[in-house]
Formats: structure tokens, sequence, C-alpha cells
């Protein structure tokens, strides 16, 4: 086995540049195109999941986190709490981040409708679509769709979430 020599930045004596351990490249407003999707990781609703939620929201609702209540109610097991679905959208757990880390002014606003329950047990497939893009001078919006499906490919969430992005700046 041959060992290669370190081309490191100690190495070669570069310094090192935190920009240069990037996920992805930097995008701007103008970097977006209408119809691109960002498919996020897909996530099981486990009871664990359930009892965290819980714990951060402070929902008591017995709904929530009580199997055998759901039960004597009709329910195949506990539901979860709508915001605890439309958290599973959360750009955070994709690359969008990454892309816009030097562009990002500001994540605006977000709306959903809850179409079908979720129960522990669901698998969650969540994705953002860009479906908007509202230039102005020196920033623009984006927006993107979310979605939400079930591991039966059942939509049970759909919203928007609107950024505010900065253009790249013009050459001098």
């Amino acid at each position: 086995m041959t060992i290669q020599p370190s081309t490191s930045s100690a190495a070669t004596g570069a310094a090192f540049d935190p920009r240069s351990h990037r996920m992805c490249e930097q995008r701007y407003f103008e970097d977006f195109a209408v119809g691109e999707r960002f498919v996020l990781p897909s996530r099981t609703m486990t009871e664990a999941l359930f009892a965290a939620f819980q714990l951060a929201s402070g929902d008591n609702h017995p709904v929530h986190y009580d199997a055998e209540y759901c039960r004597a109610h009709g329910m195949p097991h506990m539901l979860a709490h709508g915001y605890q679905v439309l958290i599973q959208t959360a750009a955070g757990a994709g690359l969008f981040p990454h892309m816009v880390e030097e562009s990002l002014k500001g994540f605006l606003d977000q709306s959903s409708r809850f179409l079908h329950p979720v129960f522990a047990g669901d698998t969650l497939y969540c994705a953002l679509e860009v479906t908007g893009l509202a230039p102005g001078r020196t920033t623009g919006v984006l927006t993107l769709q979310s979605t939400v499906h079930n591991q039966h490919g059942v939509l049970v969430l759909d919203g928007v979430q609107r950024y505010l992005l900065r253009k790249r700046m013009p050459a001098a």
C-alpha cells in the first residue's frame, strides 16, 4: 500500500479557508428556476419523536401521546400534531440552506394545509419545489411549495414557504 503525500493547506503552506468546506456551490436569487425540487430525507414518525415533540411544544392532549386513548377513540395509534408534521418541511433538513448561506436575507412566511392524519409509525416524504420568483432591485422573493406524502403516497400536507434572497452583485 502506498501512502500519498498530503495536499492539505498545512502541507502546501496555503492558509485554510472555511469557505472551501461547503457542502455545495453558493446560489443567489437569479440562480433558481421554477420547477426545481429539493427532496428532504424521509422520516418515520416514531414514538420517540412524538415524545420529543410533546416535550418541546408543551401540548398535553392525550391524542398526541396516549396510544390507548387514541384506540378508544377509533384511531390506529397516536395522532401527530399538525406542527409536528409541518416541521418535517424545514428547509434545513436538506441542501437548500447550504446553497443560500451567502444570499439568504430571511425566511419571510409560511402557510400550510393539513389534509390527512399522520399517526405514529407513518413514514413521511417531504419535498420543496420552486413555484415562484419575484425579483426586486437587489433581492428577490423565492416561493417554495412544500409537500408531505405518507408511505401510501397520500398527500398529508401542502403549503408555501417564502424566502428573501440577495441577487448577485453586478460586476463593477
